[in-house]
């Protein structure tokens, strides 16, 4: 059973519905050791070879050994501008097939589906894509070209659904879910009349292995067309989490945040201007120093409001997404990442209705629409305005797991979070080290882009074959 069906639980259904990738014939990859190794072994499919060998030594702009592995195989030359096709092919071979459940709050395509349709992926359009369906051919059939090679949400969103439908998979999906327990029992507590029901389903999903001692509970309900809740259980020997980290925004946790005029998502930038907030406003007050920060900045500059821009982090800080984007691809967070440099509170720079402060944080927001703000040194400031936007991020809502996943953490004393404290999974089967059979991809277990998340699914698809 997945929980999650956004593009990593889409990929790992594809993986495991039989969909097997080998090395296409007379292919070469352009990375010399890796192509060496690929040719010892032409004829036995990538799921069955010791992923740890075959991605020593690779690099690139994941963490994940079998993320970056992955990736190159599907996009060889990707990160220097090149368009080398794969190195894959794909067979299906039916009798590899394994059962499996997907379960998702909404259609396939996850979180894609909540995210403002026009707004444009970070990511370039190509890597937004899935094994064997190349998202610019899927555009092309739509005859829609990509703008600066990127995409829209909306584009990503339908393509994920049409992915499910073409390749067959949407037997496995059951949209319209919510799980609220995911906990472990022994086989044998199973009530003899769930084992019958088990053992007369003509459905080989729920067969168990004679051996497991142990299987997984799936508690939830189905969101019926009326709307009512239709309640369900479902026993697993595996289960993996892949409900990505869109859940709920992040909190400052200072007095005054929950105010009506104090908001945790973009959208309600989008409303209040659609309410007359304008240039002769007050200033909107945005915090954060993200990507998410950056599109309301430049939203609000477009429509003339005036915006002061709180937030920790030094300008020049190598960790700020903004000094890791390509200028070229990115002009507009470029021109946003000028802003923050060059029209800061303490020298006016060129830019109207906008003035940064870097290395500063909110104290409180009052009932008066003052807000007060403190630099690093202590000294404080306080401003009114209109509305102000927290955007620092989001964090995943893991309240079915027993103590909210905390204890299958990388730090168990902290709650899960995707760049700071992300499950703690074997690299090269993603099955997580403190619960057997509970596997985590995606942003759980720290993969932030769609082009990295694929290689989890297909370390979670080669480790549940070899069981």
């Amino acid at each position: 059973v997945f929980l999650g069906n956004g593009p990593s639980g889409i990929c790992l259904s594809y993986l495991l519905s039989g969909y097997v990738p080998y090395l296409k014939r007379h292919s070469i990859h352009p990375h010399p050791i890796l192509q060496r190794k690929l040719e010892e072994a032409p004829d036995i499919s990538i799921l069955d070879q010791d992923l740890e060998y075959l991605s020593e030594g690779l690099e690139g702009r994941s963490h994940s050994p079998v993320a970056l592995l992955f990736d190159t195989l599907q996009r060889p030359d990707t990160d220097f501008g090149g368009t080398a096709e794969s190195v894959l092919t794909w067979w299906h071979e039916t009798n590899r097939a394994i059962p499996h459940l997907v379960l998702g709050r909404n259609a396939p395509g996850g979180a894609w589906h909540s995210i403002e349709g026009s707004m444009i992926t970070l990511s370039r359009g190509d890597w937004m894509g899935l094994p064997d369906l190349p998202f610019k051919d899927w555009l092309k059939q739509k005859r829609r070209g990509l703008r600066n090679n990127r995409a829209t949400a909306e584009d990503i969103a339908q393509y994920y659904q049409h992915y499910v439908m073409k390749k067959g998979l949407q037997k496995n999906f059951s949209c319209d879910t919510v799980v609220t327990s995911v906990k472990k029992v022994s086989a044998e507590s199973i009530s003899n009349h769930a084992q019958k029901d088990l053992q007369e389903s003509s459905d080989s999903l729920w067969t168990l292995n004679e051996k497991s001692t142990e299987v997984f509970q799936v508690d939830g309900f189905f969101k019926t067309v009326k709307g009512d809740e239709e309640p369900f259980s479902i026993y697993a020997e595996n289960v993996v989490l892949a409900t990505g980290t869109y859940d709920g925004p992040t909190w400052l946790g200072v007095k005054g945040e929950n105010l009506s005029y104090v908001h945790h998502q973009l959208s309600a930038l989008e409303e209040a201007v659609k309410n007359n907030i304008g240039i002769m406003s007050d200033p909107v007050l945005i915090v954060g120093a993200g990507l998410t920060a950056a599109d309301a900045i430049l939203f609000a500059h477009h429509c003339n409001i005036p915006v002061i821009h709180v937030f920790r982090r030094r300008v020049s800080d190598p960790g700020l997404i903004f000094n890791q984007l390509p200028k070229m691809m990115y002009p507009e967070y470029h021109k946003v990442h000028q802003m923050m440099k060059e029209q800061s509170a303490a020298c006016a720079g060129p830019y109207e209705c906008y003035i940064s402060f870097p290395e500063h944080h909110v104290l409180s927001f009052g009932k008066d629409k003052k807000c007060i703000i403190q630099d690093k040194n202590g000294y404080q400031k306080a401003y009114k305005i209109s509305m102000a936007l927290v955007l620092t991020g989001s964090n995943p809502n893991l309240s079915f797991l027993p103590n909210n996943g905390m204890d299958l953490a990388m730090d168990s004393d902290q709650p899960v979070n995707p760049k700071r404290n992300p499950i703690d999974v074997d690299p090269f089967t993603y099955e997580c080290t403190q619960e057997k059979g509970l596997y985590a991809l995606g942003p759980l277990a720290g993969d932030n882009f769609v082009r990295f998340v694929q290689g989890g699914a297909l370390a979670v698809a080669s480790s549940l074959l070899k069981k």
